[in-house]
């Protein structure tokens, strides 16, 4: 990759991270820092409604995970701009061979090549889900 490419992707890597810090806290301003009262635009006295508190609560869990994923491309991102100044920007990680410009310009923090990712999807669907912690089984059963 030539020192002229190298710059075009880290300025589009820093506008990238510029663009979600700027997500996160619109986020964090619309979301963490109202109360369920302020948010529903409840001003009286009265206690809310068990349904607009459970949607309250859905729309909280949801901008939290949004903040989430926001907080792992910012890591993917500072991660790519190690790459840059190491000169190992643009190659993948597994393979080594180049990362084509086109998924550059689309994913500028891409680690992985196209046939790599798929693969790592891949390896990712078989081993499934983590197992999701149910109920405890009470003695009686």
């Amino acid at each position: 990759m030539t020192k002229q490419d190298s710059d075009k992707y880290k300025k589009l890597l820093l506008k990238k991270k510029e663009e979600i810090l700027q997500a996160v806290k619109h986020i964090e301003q619309d979301t963490l820092s109202r109360s369920q009262r302020d948010a529903s635009g409840d001003l009286s006295g009265y206690s809310l409604h068990m349904a607009d508190t459970a949607t309250d609560s859905y729309d909280r869990e949801f901008s939290l995970g949004l903040a989430s994923s926001a907080q792992q491309i910012l890591y993917e991102i500072d991660e790519a701009l190690k790459r840059v100044k190491e000169k190992g920007f643009g190659n993948c990680l597994l393979c080594e061979k180049p990362i084509p410009k086109k998924r550059l310009k689309v994913i500028p923090y891409a680690s992985l090549c196209i046939a790599c990712q798929a693969k790592e999807e891949t390896k990712r669907r078989r081993m499934g889900p983590p197992p999701a912690s149910g109920p405890i089984p009470s003695s009686d059963e």
